[in-house]
């Protein structure tokens, strides 16, 4: 059976690999090069233990802030777009605790089955990500936060992750370049089985895996519109002319919705703008570090990758605009020298902005689509765990194809 893969990413890219293990004729349809859209410079972190959605109940509270601080990781801003407020109001609907509560043991389960299926290709390909298994420290600031939070690692404790609560001095214990910010830890979760990867070398690689098995690379092609006979799709319409398959995935991130729509279905799904800088950094620094830390709140990650440090972080809900100010990226390069004051020069920052495709709950949309033709399955809604979760749903479409 022929299936075409709409969608270079991670996630599509992930999709691609399982089906050619699976036994497809695949081809990858993207309009650039592979891992260059929310993939390419984002946090690194694979968080398969800590997968909390954003849409919280704190986040009432937190709804000034949102929409008039210019600081806040966290933006909103109002526009005349339908489908930003039709998304906004769906998630402040799913900001409560039952779905809070519903959506982490959705996305814990999610993550374990795409953590098996990342390790096994890792163990057969051994590609040269920069990966590594380090484990993952959680900050909060302050006593009010730290307590919020262990009442979320008793949930997911209780739901089998191994993760546990840390004072400042552990903290430094287990992560020495924190010394210099202890003073500002009320407390840590350590997860000590996360990893972190370079996202970019990891999509590069498998391209060149899935070359040498055989499939077929459209890149730097537009997807012009579709040929539908029926309930079916019968072909993607390129510049470059027509791409037939007997099945066809989405899996195009943020971009997903917009041709979703031209086939009739509705994508719940938006994107949440986000930044990285990456700078280089002495393998064998003491002053950078080695263990993934995520600052809870400036919803800022740090990860090592090789010898470079990725520092990702803020959220905002501004529409497809994919400028990078200088003050974002300001921000960025003042928490990691908050953090980390001696880690790097800073001399080069390597800054990058991504539209992560979120939906209102935080879960992503495997499968068929109502009014969407029948042999079309949807893989996107990732949102910031496109990385941790993609060999998961991966699995999924292959199932929705079996």
């Amino acid at each position: 059976m022929r299936v075409c893969v709409m969608g270079a990413g991670i996630v599509g890219l992930a999709t691609a690999y399982r089906l050619n293990d699976a036994g497809f004729d695949v081809t990858v349809v993207d309009r650039a090069a592979p891992g260059r859209g929310a993939s390419g410079g984002n946090g690194a972190q694979l968080s398969y233990s800590y997968v909390q959605p954003l849409a919280d109940p704190s986040i009432w509270a937190q709804l000034p802030t949102l929409l008039f601080s210019r600081s806040s990781p966290l933006k909103l801003r109002p526009q005349l777009d339908p489908a930003q407020w039709r998304w906004a109001l769906q998630f402040l609907a799913a900001c409560n605790a039952e779905t809070s509560r519903s959506t982490t043991v959705a996305l814990l389960a999610l993550a374990a089955r795409s953590r098996l299926g990342f390790e096994a290709m890792m163990q057969r390909e051994a590609l040269a990500c920069d990966f590594s298994a380090t484990g993952k420290l959680v900050l909060y600031a302050t006593a009010a936060s730290f307590e919020k939070a262990t009442k979320q690692l008793a949930l997911q404790q209780s739901l089998g992750v191994q993760q546990r609560a840390v004072d400042a001095v552990e903290c430094v214990a287990i992560e020495p370049a924190l010394r210099h910010y202890a003073p500002h830890i009320a407390g840590a979760i350590h997860t000590p089985s996360e990893c972190a990867a370079d996202c970019l070398k990891t999509c590069s690689g498998l391209v060149d895996v899935l070359r040498a098995r055989g499939v077929a690379f459209l890149l730097d092609t537009h997807i012009e519109g579709f040929e539908r006979r029926g309930e079916r799709l019968v072909a993607l319409r390129t510049a470059r002319g027509e791409v037939t398959a007997d099945q066809f995935v989405m899996a195009l991130g943020a971009f997903s919705p917009k041709l979703a729509g031209m086939l009739g279905a509705f994508l719940p799904v938006y994107p949440l703008k986000g930044y990285s800088i990456t700078v280089p950094t002495d393998l064998a620094a003491s002053d950078a570090p080695r263990v993934s830390v995520t600052d809870s709140a400036r919803k800022v990650v740090f990860a090592r990758v090789g010898e470079r440090l990725r520092v990702a972080g803020m959220a905002e809900l501004v529409g497809y605009d994919d400028a990078i100010p200088d003050d974002r990226i300001a921000s960025l390069v003042v928490s990691t020298k908050t953090l980390f004051p001696a880690c790097s020069s800073f001399a080069e920052l390597n800054p990058w902005t991504g539209m992560r495709p979120a939906t209102p709950t935080g879960l992503p949309i495997v499968g068929r689509l109502p009014r969407a033709p029948s042999n079309l399955v949807f893989n996107t809604g990732h949102g910031a765990l496109g990385f941790t979760l993609a060999f998961g749903t991966a699995e999924g479409v292959v199932e929705s194809l079996g």
